[in-house]
């Protein structure tokens, strides 16, 4: 389906635990390449073994015999797709910078390119959109220590993978993060958490990350009004903390939780208001 942009808003609500406020946040990750692609060669296979002596021979730098590969790919294509998408996602919901998070000091060929690419770019919208950059490593203490200071992120896949549960942190955890994945025409729309299945039939779980997905899928068909109902909803029932599951409680054995069937019900409820 060639999803590109992994999209992963993180938002402070009022009522979810947290060390923040006031936290608005979205990290574009590159959904197709890097070392995510796939292309992997175990330790001590015959092909591997050719492998590493090839890489020897070009590279003059050793690698030791035991050694599994993996190889990080990322294209001129993919990287001018992934940031192009940052750039216009931050002017159609009117965000006011984008920074492109890299680690080009080390691997200058490919996070380098990645770099380079976003440098061009950003040129297209100087004047429209601020640009920064940032290396990675350094991103996640800032986000820590100064998390206001950033709008937008755009990062290669296996950062973005990274950095996005940095940011859900920031807001509560992975219960409260939710997920779009975007390519040209089609998009599928999950929760950041994945799935769960010791919890299946336990009637336990905390439905708002997949809750705010169906929110991201409204925005993409264009139904703002009701996107905005749902998440108005959403918040309005975190905020009251009365139906809502253990991990939005105060502490987590509050015997007053109610179960996701019970949560989804009350903002259901909340929906039949604005009607």
């Amino acid at each position: 389906m060639d999803l590109y942009a992994c999209v992963r808003p993180v938002k402070s609500y009022p009522g979810v635990k947290s060390h923040y406020r006031d936290i608005d946040l979205v990290v574009i990750r590159e959904n197709t390449e890097d070392l995510y692609a796939g292309i992997e060669f175990e330790e001590e296979k015959p092909l591997t073994q050719r492998l590493i002596r090839e890489i020897e021979k070009y590279s003059q730098k050793r690698i030791r015999p035991d050694s599994a590969i993996s190889i990080k790919p990322i294209s001129r294509f993919a990287s001018i797709r992934i940031l192009r998408f940052a750039f216009e996602y931050a002017l159609k919901f009117k965000r006011k910078k984008v920074t492109a998070v890299h680690k080009a000091n080390i691997m200058k060929f490919t996070d380098g390119l990645f770099l380079r690419v976003a440098r061009e770019l950003a040129e297209e919208y100087s004047g429209k959109i601020i640009f920064e950059e940032a290396i990675v490593d350094n991103m996640a203490m800032q986000l820590v220590q100064r998390p206001h200071n950033y709008d937008v992120l755009v990062l290669p896949n296996l950062y973005g993978d990274i950095i996005s549960d940095l940011c859900a942190g920031l807001v509560g955890g992975l219960g409260v993060a939710p997920g779009a994945n975007i390519g040209d025409g089609m998009a599928v729309f999950e929760a950041v958490h994945g799935a769960a299945p010791k919890y299946t039939g336990l009637n336990k779980v905390n439905p708002t990350a997949l809750i705010l997905s169906g929110v991201l899928m409204l925005r993409y068909m264009g139904e703002s009004e009701a996107a905005d109902r749902l998440e108005k909803a959403v918040e309005e029932v975190i905020s009251e903390g009365k139906f809502v599951t253990y991990d939005l409680k105060p502490q987590r054995e509050d015997p007053t939780a109610v179960g996701t069937q019970e949560m989804a019900d009350a903002i259901i409820a909340r929906l039949k208001r604005y009607n």
